[in-house]
């Protein structure tokens, strides 16, 4: 609700200032009158979804080991997908997966922190092109926290809020004190017969104050649409690569 809010109250922000230009007549925006007006509901549409108190998800899902790392969360997602391959299969190409192949990957992060091409330290917001998106992320603030060979990897980052340096391992990232948000993702993947696994991922950011709950809930609110479409367009990248080559199913 509350980002179905925050999208809402976005999308009447910006109708309204295209239209303050020039207004949109196929919208019923025929003046810069109604433009304001439009304008002004979005921004305090914007400032209520904003404000509203957090509820925290009930993410679906297998027993994975990011159940154990973060059982108690704030802000979640949950995406899935089919893999005509097996698990070991899928976690290589989890491995392996390039921001090149992941569609829109590099335009909404981006979106999310804008820089001149070329320019800025590399990172999952700021990734090359043709490197393994993993390990652009565990170069640049995130950690492993947890793999299971074949079955799942897990890792994570702080988010918010106070500038710190990146932790260096699990146990730096779990002992972290102080008002912050520590974003834990992972890959889980399971046979579910018939040369079919399904793999999971899910993002879990949990807070450890009601200052960095507030701050961050502002955060997630605007870039949820985006992280998901990113979640689900990765997954379709190692699906694509996992079964490329793959042995075909025998009915």
């Amino acid at each position: 609700m509350d980002v179905l809010l925050v999208d809402l109250a976005l999308a009447l922000v910006l109708l309204g200032l295209v239209s303050l230009i020039r207004p949109l007549r196929f919208l019923k925006i025929r003046t810069r009158r109604v433009a304001l007006l439009v304008l002004g509901a979005g921004l305090a549409l914007l400032v209520v979804g904003l404000s509203l108190p957090v509820v925290p998800p009930q993410l679906p899902g297998p027993r994975m080991a990011i159940n154990e790392l973060v059982p108690s969360y704030q802000f979640g997602e949950h995406h899935e997908i089919l893999v005509a391959a097996s698990p070991d299969r899928i976690l290589a190409a989890t491995r392996a997966v390039t921001a090149r192949e992941i569609r829109l990957f590099r335009l909404l992060t981006w979106l999310r922190s804008p820089r001149w091409p070329g320019s800025g330290r590399e990172g999952i917001l700021n990734p090359s092109a043709d490197r393994p998106i993993l390990d652009v992320a565990l170069r640049s603030g995130f950690v492993l926290l947890r793999e299971d060979a074949g079955r799942e990897i897990v890792f994570g980052a702080v988010v918010c809020c106070d500038a710190r340096r990146p932790p260096r391992s699990a146990a730096e990232f779990a002992a972290l004190e102080g008002s912050l948000a520590r974003a834990v993702m992972n890959f889980h993947v399971e046979d579910v017969g018939g040369g079919i696994s399904r793999l999971v991922t899910q993002t879990r950011v949990a807070t450890s104050d009601a200052r960095s709950e507030r701050v961050f809930a502002r955060y997630w609110r605007v870039i949820y649409p985006g992280s998901a479409l990113i979640r689900r367009t990765w997954l379709r990248a190692i699906k694509a690569r996992a079964e490329a080559g793959a042995a075909p199913v025998r009915p």
